[in-house]
């Protein structure tokens, strides 16, 4: 004798209720995946401070960014902590500057993130330097662009124009990464690229007309400055702000000081000033800062990326002895 087991009524709605919800979620198509960083926001990683005030211009209030090179950190030479690399692996997205940084250049490419964008592919690199030690240190320097030019500049930030150039492939690849806000990523995007032609027609404007066009910098980081605004970059120690220059080279740029009547010998903010003060001295010239932007720190003249081009654009024209 067969007997049925009664079902109660709520207990079978119950389960056709949760049927229809499962069919529902296996059949519907998945909206935009959502940033998993904190409140929502697109969790961003940059490599050091151009990359950082990018990300945060662009970015405004639906990112969260958080920079591997602290303020006072000389960037060359960054080691990561293995935290930093297991946290770099959990980023929405990454943006950094291959070449400038080889341990960065490294943890990115094992972090396999998704959304990584390398700068110096937004631009083109170029060659730069005067005297000895410009190799830049870096084989592989410029992404994309190694093959054809080992040992490009990476020090593109430091050119209105360029930085401009990055500025948009930064904020296009923000608006694929998470379009539900690429319309504010195009619009802060727009903003910026207007500070920034402001910032070249001032430099184009203040360095028109100066009594002489060569500086002397601690390091060879203003080459697209240099070749930009028509001037003359010559660096005591090349792309290394810590490497010593040999004696020849003192005496190379002893004899470039006379000879382009060069008055000012240019220190920087994250590196030794030793060399720099000891070549004024020898030659009686001045000394004064000429900050590369690779970090902002208390000694910077400016809280954030304008105002200290502002300062350095003020710093050369007094070199130079601007009209």
């Amino acid at each position: 004798m067969n007997v049925r087991r009664h079902i109660p009524t709520t207990a079978l709605a119950g389960a056709v209720a949760l049927g229809l919800l499962g069919l529902t979620g296996c059949s519907g198509s998945p909206g935009p995946a959502e940033p998993e960083g904190e409140n929502g926001k697109l969790d961003v990683v940059a490599s050091f401070y151009p990359m950082q005030f990018l990300a945060e211009r662009i970015g405004g209030d639906h990112v969260t960014v958080s920079t591997l090179t602290k303020p006072g950190v000389e960037p060359h030479d960054l080691e990561l902590k293995p935290r930093q690399i297991g946290e770099l692996g959990e980023a929405d997205y990454i943006l950094y500057l291959k070449g400038i940084q080889p341990a960065v250049d490294d943890a990115v490419e094992q972090a396999g993130v998704k959304n990584t964008v390398d700068a110096a592919t937004l631009t083109t690199l170029e060659e730069h330097g005067t005297g000895a030690g410009h190799d830049h240190g870096h084989e592989e320097a410029g992404g994309h662009h190694a093959d054809e030019e080992a040992g490009a500049d990476p020090h593109i930030w430091l050119d209105p124009v360029k930085y401009t150039e990055v500025a948009k492939g930064v904020g296009a690849s923000l608006a694929k990464a998470d379009p539900g806000h690429a319309a504010d990523y195009r619009k802060n995007t727009d903003e910026l690229v207007k500070q920034l032609g402001a910032l070249h027609t001032a430099y184009q404007q203040g360095l028109r007309n100066t009594t002489t066009r060569t500086f002397i910098t601690t390091h060879s980081a203003f080459g697209y400055l240099a070749e930009r605004y028509g001037l003359e970059q010559e660096s005591i120690s090349g792309v290394d702000p810590e490497s010593e220059p040999s004696p020849a080279r003192i005496k190379e740029l002893q004899d470039i000081a006379r000879k382009d009547k060069v008055g000012t010998v240019f220190f920087e903010t994250l590196a030794s000033d030793r060399t720099a003060k000891t070549l004024a001295k020898d030659a009686g010239l001045r000394t004064d800062v000429l900050d590369p932007l690779e970090g902002i720190t208390e000694r910077s003249e400016g809280a954030d990326y304008t105002e200290v081009m502002r300062s350095n654009l003020a710093a050369l024209r007094k070199a130079l002895g601007a009209k």
